[in-house]
């Protein structure tokens, strides 16, 4: 891991969650980039505040469940930040860079979710 990234999970969702809104206003205000700016907005924020709700939840199920969730948003964010690159809407390398981080946030959230879930890859 990156040592200019938080260890803590909530403080690296947090910090992804505002790279996706600044990310998101440099987009072009069109049709079609609005709706992906919304999608984005949604999933890429959505991570973090799953991640704050697993950590008040009421059993572990419930943990795992919400980490669950917060890792099928970050699923969908990528995907979002795959059409930006492939459409050439911004700088390619900050957008690989959110892509990265996704994928890294994905790793964590399913080692997370397995443990939980009393299971190993």
């Amino acid at each position: 891991m990156n040592n200019s990234r938080p260890y803590d999970i909530k403080e690296r969702t947090f910090e992804f969650a505002n790279r996706v809104i600044d990310t998101v206003e440099q987009l072009p205000h069109t049709r079609t980039f609005n709706t992906i700016a919304n999608q984005l907005i949604r999933a890429g924020t959505s991570i973090g505040a799953n991640v704050e709700e697993a950590t008040a939840a009421d059993s572990r199920a419930d943990f795992a469940y919400r980490m669950g969730v917060a890792l099928r948003e970050a699923r969908e964010t990528r995907y979002w930040l795959r059409i930006l690159l492939r459409r050439k809407t911004l700088d390619e390398s900050r957008t690989k860079e959110l892509i990265s981080e996704a994928e890294e946030i994905m790793n964590i959230l399913g080692a997370i979710v397995s443990k939980a879930r009393g299971k190993r890859k």
